[in-house]
């Protein structure tokens, strides 16, 4: 199976660590974050993995040189002339999901304890465009599902805005992504012609038309490693979930 890390932000609220090495190569207990997750998506069957890189680009290059024994077959998708947010780095990387199976999409800086073979076995239950691992938990901004799961629109509390994209059947519910999801690869005839956009926009915008389900992995743990004060208790965390990233 085949599935994609995306590595290549800037790290910007990880500041001054992210100056000198990329968010990917922080390490909680003595392992890399991409390590990890290599080492989680290959415990769910993920075997063929590519990896978006730009900031620090090299130092990604490096490691993985130094680590050929990771037990997968790993590729580079290299954004260093440009950073292309997270629907232009999938868009670039399309070739590398030539089989034409759905594949997983994994942010490189979130700590969980989810079941990916799990999620993996919900797509195809409902086969859906994407369906995209969420939980009720605390945060600025909420994806609005409806009764069916059905993603039908966007509300950031802090700044008091809100999006609907369609109709919602049923009450709705405000549930954070968690930066997993499943996509089947009929997505790549859907996106826009520009190089630089957000897969959470694309969403909203194709869920005006298609299916974007949710998985909901609430009562799970999960920790968003983007923050400084979130390094510390990523290692409390990992002494709990340790089992599911080791490959």
């Amino acid at each position: 199976m085949r599935a994609m890390i995306l590595a290549a932000g800037l790290g910007t609220r990880l500041r001054p660590l992210t100056e000198k090495i990329p968010k990917a190569l922080i390490k909680i207990k003595g392992h890399t974050l991409l390590e990890l997750q290599i080492n989680k998506l290959k415990s769910a069957g993920f075997d063929k993995i590519i990896i978006n890189i730009h900031h620090h680009a090299k130092m990604i290059k490096d490691f993985l040189n130094q680590n050929e024994d990771l037990g997968c077959d790993i590729e580079i998708s290299d954004e260093t002339e440009n950073l292309l947010d997270t629907g232009g780095g999938l868009k670039k990387a399309s070739w590398f999901f030539s089989d034409n199976k759905p594949f997983l999409v994994h942010n490189v800086d979130v700590l969980s304890d989810i079941n990916l073979v799990d999620l993996f076995h919900q797509h195809f239950r409902t086969d859906s465009l994407a369906t995209l691992a969420v939980m009720e938990r605390k945060s600025s901004r909420f994806l609005v599902f409806d009764e069916e799961n059905k993603l039908a629109g966007w509300k950031n509390e802090i700044k008091g805005e809100s999006k609907v994209v369609r109709k919602p059947i049923g009450q709705i519910k405000l549930l954070a992504f968690s930066g997993i999801q499943i996509i089947n690869p009929k997505i790549f005839n859907y996106f826009p012609q520009k190089d630089v956009f957000s897969l959470v926009d694309f969403y909203l915008s194709a869920a005006t038309e298609d299916k974007i389900d949710c998985c909901n992995h609430s009562g799970g743990k999960f920790l968003d490693l983007g923050k400084k004060e979130s390094l510390q208790e990523a290692e409390v965390l990992f002494d709990k979930i340790k089992s599911t990233y080791q490959a």
